[in-house]
């Protein structure tokens, strides 16, 4: 699904950039190579990054050796 028309940004794109460390749709937009233009994907694409970072943060952490 298309997320930002205005950058032609998808959903598993942005997802896969929330999982990779960007914690702010500025962050993951940047990863792609480009900034934030017309703001009607904001709220979508802010839910994404929130459910990944929710995610993650659920995982188990690795027990120290």
């Amino acid at each position: 699904m298309i997320v930002c028309v205005c950058n032609a940004i998808r959903e598993e794109q942005l997802r896969t950039y929330a999982r990779q460390g960007a914690r702010s749709v500025g962050g993951a937009y940047g990863r792609h190579g480009c900034k934030v233009k017309c703001g009607s994907c904001l709220p979508f694409a802010r839910e994404i990054i929130e459910e990944e970072q929710a995610e993650q943060a659920a995982l188990p952490t690795p027990a120290a050796a």
